[in-house]
């Protein structure tokens, strides 16, 4: 009798730890590498803005990301200088000089630290999805519109050069993603323009590079209680602008990575690194959105390395090579710049399908969110006004909730009211018209069973109620309260209408 002896199982090969170790540690080398990269005419066009010579913006960049790299709570998330904290601080500079400028910005890391260690994180389960998603929106917007000044009144060389950089990017990936494309784009179109001596606007154009590290020292400024009233109103608004871009990019980062990061931590450490900043005589600065992105979308980062390769390689890139990286084409970054914008926004949120599946007050919400941040420029103040459309929408989709019935005995010695829903500031002013006080009977039973009391304007609301029938002699009863609304009707009923 023969038998088949069973084929031998061949074990499966697995990839060794070492070369998927190397794996990652090229990827985040070669992004924080494109970051760096990016980060140059960013930080220096910040400057410009707020009137500082061109190394006050590249030290901010460079201590913002190293430091957060080590104490913030985000990993992969860029923070440099950023245009949110320019304007800020441009008033102040303008008026006070830098050494104002630099006591703000030391303050201001102390507010956050402050801040982060009192939970202002937590705030964040407060923005719904519809502001997130136009927060998105909006700032693939400002993104593609920051380049649009780059492709004004420049040599005609700029334009193909943009769309050859943007062709690059879409179809480099498909060869191999070894090399991040954004990477090969900026080196490819610096060869063609240097090499084929292609005069267009650069990155030395910008402003000139610093040539030594930045030196720690404190800010020139007189230490008087009336220097810190000068600078408390811009720290403390640094403070609030800072931690609420850093905490929406954290969120959305967290978002594509399908990771989760310590808000509280990353608070207390956007603190951290804008008082470092400040000693440094830097500029102060917060998560930057489309720097994030060109690191965790275009890139494919994931760890805290590439947002400290970042700092350390623009260090290095203009100190080192400071010439070589003068002689970047703004068009190559520009193009780098168009692609993340159009690789940021939700295109799924302005489908046609899905904006009849949602609900208009959603539509609203994100539409709004989108208007304010395009109008000001400011991603925080965008984030603020629709956290208060989504409530006012919110408000009044709840406020309808809340429904009286009656019904009376048919002896009609007794009228039962059943109130259902929830009981708050904006359902509660309907539910005073809704008892019928001339016709009922003398003994009148509010069953809120399936109700809830939440706000003083509620308990106001009853007293009312109560004061109307005992005008005409009738008596009111209050059952079926849960526990959290008895105890807040107990404490308050009587106390606010002077019916009792």
């Amino acid at each position: 009798m023969s038998s088949t002896l069973p084929a031998a199982r061949l074990p499966r090969l697995r990839r060794p730890d070492f070369l998927a170790s190397a794996t990652v540690f090229r990827t985040e080398v070669l992004a924080g590498l494109v970051v760096a990269l990016a980060l140059i005419p960013e930080a220096i066009s910040f400057s410009i803005i707020v009137g500082v010579d061109p190394a006050v913006g590249l030290f901010a960049s460079f201590t913002m990301a190293v430091v957060i790299s080590v104490v913030g709570g985000r990993k992969a998330m860029i923070s440099a200088a950023t245009g949110a904290i320019a304007l800020v601080v441009a008033p102040l500079f303008r008026e006070y000089g830098i050494g104002y400028l630099v006591g703000a910005v030391i303050l201001g890391g102390v507010f956050q630290v402050v801040l982060g260690a009192l939970g202002v994180a937590r705030l964040m389960r407060f923005v719904p999805r519809s502001v997130m998603v136009g927060f998105v929106n909006a700032l693939a917007i400002l993104i593609f519109l920051a380049q649009v000044p780059e492709l004004r009144d420049v040599p005609l060389a700029v334009y193909p050069l943009v769309v050859g950089g943007l062709v690059l990017m879409v179809l480099f990936p498909r060869v191999t993603k070894i090399v991040p494309a954004p990477l090969v784009t900026i080196v490819v179109l610096t060869t063609i323009t240097v090499a084929a001596a292609i005069a267009v606007p650069t990155v030395g154009d910008r402003g000139e590079l610093p040539s030594a590290l930045p030196v720690p020292g404190l800010p020139d400024m007189p230490y008087t209680l009336d220097a810190l009233g000068v600078i408390a109103p811009y720290a403390l608004a640094l403070a609030l602008v800072g931690l609420m871009e850093s905490l929406m990019t954290a969120k959305l980062v967290d978002d594509i990575t399908d990771t989760r990061s310590n808000k509280t931590r990353e608070s207390i450490g956007q603190g951290v690194a804008n008082i470092v900043t400040g000693f440094f005589g830097g500029m102060g600065g917060c998560a930057m959105i489309g720097q994030t992105m060109i690191n965790v979308k275009a890139s494919g980062a994931r760890t805290r390395l590439s947002t400290f390769l970042a700092g350390a390689f623009l260090m290095v890139l203009c100190i080192v090579f400071g010439p070589v990286v003068s002689d970047i084409p703004m068009a190559a970054l520009v193009a780098v710049m168009i692609l993340v914008s159009v690789a940021t926004f939700d295109w799924h949120s302005v489908r046609p399908r899905t904006l009849r599946k949602l609900p208009v007050s959603e539509t609203v919400v994100m539409a709004v969110t989108v208007a304010v941040v395009v109008a000001t420029h400011n991603l925080a103040i965008g984030v603020v006004v629709g956290v208060l459309t989504a409530m006012v929408a919110f408000a009044r989709r709840v406020a309808h909730l809340a429904e009286v019935s009656g019904v009376v005995d048919p002896d009609g010695k007794q009228a039962v009211y059943a109130v259902t829903g929830e009981l708050f500031f904006a359902s509660s002013n309907d539910l005073v018209t809704q008892f019928d006080y001339a016709n009922d009977p003398d003994d009148v039973v509010i069953d809120l069973s399936d109700a809830h009391i939440w706000d003083a304007s509620s308990v106001a609301a009853l007293d009312a109620i109560e004061t109307k029938y005992a005008q005409r002699g009738k008596k009111v009863t209050i059952v079926g309260r849960n526990e959290p609304s008895a105890a807040l009707h107990d404490k308050l009923a009587g106390q606010l209408t002077g019916g009792h």
